[in-house]
């Protein structure tokens, strides 16, 4: 059964970010053969149309409007709502980030439909879109169909892979008109703490520290190990209780769900709250002084060391092996 799909491509500091190309090929799926729509919300934003329709769109809505500058719940729901009363489609598709957590309740809400949150696959089996979605903080799994109305799902970060993107690809990048009205709150702007590298929720690796870094310069080694890899740095709640770094690092059931290809845990115990944030990596490595420590039962590789020495040891032999490479 083909269906048409919206995708909310969610943009940051003027660019895509990677999980609207995830949610694309998502709704490819969904669509069975339909047509997937997407939507950019925002200022100035429709040059970047056609970056989602090289990622797979069949064409692009947008609604702009010098009040979408800043995401607020009520401008970007009256906007995607607007949306989504023009296309009238049979699904919709967003990414599990902070802003799909925040805006796609309200949606479900609006509509009355039902909402898939935080899926991690979806495949069409059976006549039926099946989406996985984590429970337990990750240590199971349940499958999820939607049986009537909205087909309504988020989809986590780097869990789904993208199409590949296809330069030759046009279609249709068309404005709507909505008038943003009854604004509760205004974001003049927004101060970030200044970060460096990959986008942590995004990133294919993440070197991350625990209590054992032992103090904010005890991260340097970590920093410089994610440089060389093209990762970003995370921590464990632990780190950031300890004033070791900032808890915008911090990931865990109640900080931030990574995913990457590569997750180097480096001084860290292994406590449940932080696995719930980082168990589902493709590829885990923890180094760690003490070898009966709770990391190295989810790791797949385990060094039993001093992270001080283990940590630039690793550094220098991949800057050997970019060098060759």
């Amino acid at each position: 059964m083909s269906r048409k799909v919206l995708v909310l491509g969610e943009v940051r500091d003027g660019s895509l970010r990677n999980v609207s190309f995830e949610a694309v090929a998502a709704a490819k799926t969904v669509a069975e053969g339909g047509e997937v729509v997407g939507v950019l919300v925002g200022e100035a934003v429709s040059a970047l149309g056609l970056e989602l329709i090289k990622y797979g769109a069949d064409r692009v809505v947008v609604v702009e409007d010098e009040k979408l500058k800043q995401y607020t719940s009520d401008g970007y729901s009256q906007a995607l709502l607007a949306a989504i009363e023009q296309e009238k489609p049979e699904g919709l598709v967003l990414g599990h980030t902070a802003l799909g957590k925040d805006l796609s309740p309200r949606i479900a809400g609006k509509l009355g439909s039902g909402l898939v949150s935080d899926a991690t696959a979806v495949e069409a089996a059976g006549g039926n879109i099946v989406f996985t979605r984590p429970i337990y903080s990750g240590k199971a799994f349940e499958k999820k169909i939607v049986t009537d109305g909205l087909i309504f799902a988020s989809v986590r970060p780097n869990n789904i892979a993208p199409l590949e993107k296809d330069d030759s690809r046009t279609g249709e990048v068309s404005s709507l008109s909505v008038d943003i009205k009854d604004l509760r709150a205004i974001i003049k702007g927004v101060v970030r703490k200044a970060s460096e590298g990959v986008d942590l929720s995004e990133a294919k690796v993440v070197i991350s520290g625990g209590r054992g870094v032992k103090s904010a310069e005890g991260f340097e080694p970590l920093k410089e190990l994610a440089q060389v890899l093209g990762g970003a740095v995370g921590a464990s709640r632990g780190a950031c209780d300890a004033d070791y770094c900032d808890y915008s690092l911090q990931i865990g059931q109640t900080g931030k769900v990574v995913t990457p290809d590569l997750y180097i845990a480096c001084g860290i115990s292994g406590a449940i709250q932080h696995l719930a944030g980082m168990s589902n990596s493709k590829v885990i490595v923890a180094i760690n002084k003490d070898p009966e420590a709770n990391i190295f039962k989810v790791a797949d590789y385990g060094i039993v060391g001093d992270l001080f020495e283990v940590v630039p040891m690793l550094t220098e032999e991949f800057k050997k092996l970019k060098v060759h490479s």
